[in-house]
């Protein structure tokens, strides 16, 4: 008994000090696995602090959309900055101005270009019409506030420092004067790239797209000079989110310009000051999209998303021609509050990878041969009678809930329309001066340039699918609103162009 007892203890010996030799040979294997981080004492400088400059050279500064030209091979430089702080009133949208708070006269502010280990020499320059003080925080800076505690300048006023720029990557720069919010929202920020030493691969195009969140006293189109309002910006409720400073800043006229077979280069920075951006192309997918700016490269990505005070580089290769709508995909603030942009696509189609349309034709759910419940001649002769009459202010009344169903996310609450890509309903001389042209693009949608109050739009409207008393009183409430002659159109007027359309 006592010997059986002692060889079963012994067993139990040899099995513990077996799990601890096992366990003792994992943790082993693990920390050399995963080696312990180095304590501060331990860690090296940061190697690109040791890049030797050669030479003195202006930095090259352009505004938006457009960059200055790739750093290529050049050896690192001490590159001079130059930039003006200027607070000037612009055009938020049409009828609506801004007071802007800007870096170079633009927003977003004027984008640097520079190269790892470039020391550069910033001078940051208060314009003596300006009526406060400023700064600058460059989220490239490895130095207290990015550099706005050596940067604070008064209007007429000068302020110099420097700094080595040590990572690659795209950053966010800002003013960082107290309240430094009121400062991002008027439009203080901008991009400041630092290429990688050989500098980025070569790209057919490169532009700059910087979105930004806006609050003002009115709502969204409230004509007039607009004043920031503080109790909206706490609230994050902005009246305007838009790509480059304001509504339309690259639509129509202003729309980017590429060609089939290009590649294309984004550089997408967000300012804020408190709305992160969904960012997507309509009709793109990104082939990579450096995120968050830095070294991470994600690939065939449909949406990025660019948190505020960050940025992405998307890039792209052009298949096909057609518009390339740049969105926030949050997808109100892109056909209500501006956030969109538009990349026009020249060149020859490619029906391999995208055909258009190929017929279109009648979808009957059911076959050709759909069923009915049948009806009692009461019910038939009752839908047979016209309907009743409205009076005008009824029209209007009824109008107004079509307009805000089916016309309100292009053409605004306010009839102002969308800077450069859909025409303004307000005071139209388009619709006042031909009531049937404006019933016939309510019933068949209407596509091509045209002219309405002296500006040109070459945007599509769709077709709408609504009744004859519908379309009348939409039109009603359209023309006895915003400035507009006070035709009233009767559900007679409507169903005249079907009859005269259907013997075309």
């Amino acid at each position: 008994m006592n010997t059986m007892i002692h060889q079963t203890k012994s067993r139990e010996i040899l099995i513990s000090k077996s799990f601890l030799l096992f366990f003792a040979a994992v943790a082993i294997l693990t920390f050399a696995c995963n080696p312990q981080p180095e304590t501060a004492e331990q860690k090296i400088p940061h190697d690109n602090a040791t890049i030797k400059v050669e030479g003195k050279m202006m930095a090259d500064m352009s505004a938006p959309p457009y960059v200055p030209a790739p750093v290529g091979n050049r050896a690192a430089k001490n590159l001079v900055v130059e930039m003006e702080i200027l607070e000037h009133e612009g055009t938020m949208t049409d009828g609506v101005q801004y007071t802007y708070w800007t870096f170079g006269g633009t927003v977003p502010g004027s984008f640097i270009r520079t190269r790892v280990g470039d020391e550069v020499e910033f001078h940051l320059r208060n314009h003596p019409d300006n009526k406060l003080p400023h700064n600058i925080d460059l989220h490239a800076v490895n130095g207290p506030g990015g550099g706005a505690a050596s940067s604070f300048v008064a209007p007429g006023h000068e302020i110099v420092f420097s700094f080595k720029v040590l990572s690659p990557g795209l950053f966010v720069y800002h003013c960082a004067t107290a309240p430094v919010g009121m400062h991002i929202a008027n439009g203080m920020y901008g991009l400041i790239l630092v290429e990688p030493e050989g500098g980025l691969p070569k790209v057919d195009k490169e532009f700059y797209v910087m979105q930004g969140d806006f609050y003002t006293k009115g709502d969204y189109g409230e004509p007039g000079l607009q004043p920031f309002e503080m109790k909206k910006a706490i609230e994050e409720d902005a009246d305007y989110v838009v790509f480059n400073g304001s509504v339309g800043a690259m639509t129509g006229d202003n729309a980017l310009n590429v060609n089939v077979g290009e590649t294309v280069r984004l550089f997408v920075g967000n300012g804020g000051p408190n709305l992160v951006s969904s960012f997507h192309a309509i009709g793109e997918i990104f082939d990579r999209v450096h995120v968050e700016g830095g070294d991470l490269i994600n690939e065939n990505v449909q949406t990025t998303l660019i948190p505020a005070g960050g940025a992405a580089i998307v890039e792209f290769y052009v298949d096909v021609p057609g518009d390339i709508i740049l969105v926030d995909h949050a997808i109100f603030r892109a056909f209500n509050k501006g956030a969109l942009a538009m990349i026009n696509v020249h060149g020859d189609a490619n029906k391999t990878i995208y055909s258009g349309k190929i017929e279109e034709g009648i979808y009957l759910p059911e076959g050709g041969t759909i069923q009915e419940m049948p009806i009692t001649d009461e019910a038939a002769a009752a839908a047979k009678e016209p309907l009743a009459a409205l009076s005008k202010a009824q029209k209007i009344e009824m109008g107004k809930n079509v307009y805000m169903q089916t016309c309100f996310a292009c053409h605004q609450a306010n009839g102002l329309g969308i800077a450069n890509a859909f025409p303004p309903l307000a005071k139209s001389d388009y619709l006042n001066a031909d009531v049937n042209r404006a019933i016939d693009a309510v019933l068949y949608g209407l596509a091509g340039e045209i002219t309405v109050n002296g500006k040109q739009y070459n945007s599509v409207m769709t077709a709408q699918t609504v009744s004859d008393r519908e379309a009348a009183n939409v039109l009603t409430y359209v023309y006895n609103n915003w400035g507009n002659n006070g035709t009233e159109v009767t559900d007679e007027m409507v169903n005249s162009r079907r009859r005269t359309s259907a013997k075309k």
